[in-house]
């Protein structure tokens, strides 16, 4: 898990995938990086402006339950993932956030495999 404000600034250099729940970035690491190469890491950010601290722990819990379900499927080797949590009128269910999160994954896959 990442946890150091470097790396989700780098992150955020990385591709974007945004849908109405949250934002997911992917950032390739370089290669000089002290995590291994085919480590796939994540990050999860949840901002005040989400509600009080109920709301935003109940999103950080589903994030982590989405990223641990799709990630080691569907995640990119060597690539660190950040999702962002937005603020919706309703929130989303489980299912429609995970078909989303897969469908990012898909993406931002294809878009880095472009830049390289």
């Amino acid at each position: 898990m990442i946890r150091k404000r470097a790396d989700f600034l780098a992150a955020n250099r990385g591709k974007r995938f945004v849908t109405p729940s949250f934002v997911l970035l992917a950032h390739r690491r370089r290669p000089d990086h002290s995590i291994e190469t085919d480590r796939i890491r994540y990050g999860i950010t949840v901002t005040k402006k989400i509600g009080n601290a109920v709301a935003r722990n109940r999103m950080k819990r589903r994030f982590r339950a989405l990223l641990a379900q799709c990630l080691p499927d569907e995640g990119i080797a060597g690539v660190d993932h950040i999702m962002i949590g937005r603020k919706t009128v309703q929130e989303a269910d489980f299912a429609t956030m995970k078909a989303d999160l897969e469908k990012g994954l898909k993406y931002l896959a294809k878009k880095l495999d472009q830049k390289c």
